[in-house]
């Protein structure tokens, strides 16, 4: 089963990594590049200043601790614990694969860390923001999904690795969310 699942998962990485042209290259590059988002978390948190002035600090203390808890779980437990090469490193597919300037990048990758990283921030500000930013949280959403396609198109990551990112950092932006409502909230206003 777990034999099957595998040959799926390459399967598919193989055909949307496949996909790819000289104009995307470039987009996805720069999509999975950390330093692109430095406006946006840059512009997320004025926004959070400006929306919950004194409680920002924690919010931004508990999104801290959500990007780090996603980045401990996924890049060092899970990934250096089941130890599966990164499609960029296995042997059989190096001749398939179209892989970007970005390079191989490290030798092993079940989950994606960055994909973990922007999706539970995302799933946090969904939680958390208010309905008159529901505009900004569906580009935030669309950032999102470009960051963990662009894992794929640039040959680093597997669908199932961005799959389960999703749901680590899902749950994790939900526990982030409820740890700041029931500890950070109920401890300002006493």
């Amino acid at each position: 089963m777990l034999e099957k699942i595998k040959e799926l998962d390459t399967d598919l990485f193989l055909y949307l990594n496949g996909k790819h042209n000289s104009f995307f290259d470039p987009i996805m590059y720069w999509a999975s590049d950390n330093l692109i988002w430095l406006p946006l978390f840059a512009l997320i948190t004025i926004l959070l200043v400006k929306e919950y002035k004194n409680l920002s600090i924690s919010i931004l203390i508990v999104i801290v601790m959500l990007i780090a808890s996603c980045e401990q779980l996924t890049a060092n437990l899970i990934s250096n614990t089941v130890k599966r090469l990164r499609p960029s490193h296995e042997p059989a597919l190096q001749k398939l694969i179209h892989l970007s300037e970005a390079g191989p990048g490290n030798q092993y990758a079940l989950v994606s860390s960055q994909a973990a990283n922007i999706i539970g921030l995302t799933a946090f500000l969904f939680f958390l923001l208010p309905k008159k930013y529901n505009p900004l949280k569906w580009i935030f959403g669309f950032c999102a999904f470009l960051v963990a396609y662009s894992r794929i198109y640039n040959g680093l990551q597997y669908p199932i690795g961005v799959i389960l990112a999703g749901f680590i950092g899902t749950i994790l932006a939900f526990i982030a969310i409820n740890l700041l409502r029931y500890i950070f909230i109920r401890r300002l206003s006493y």
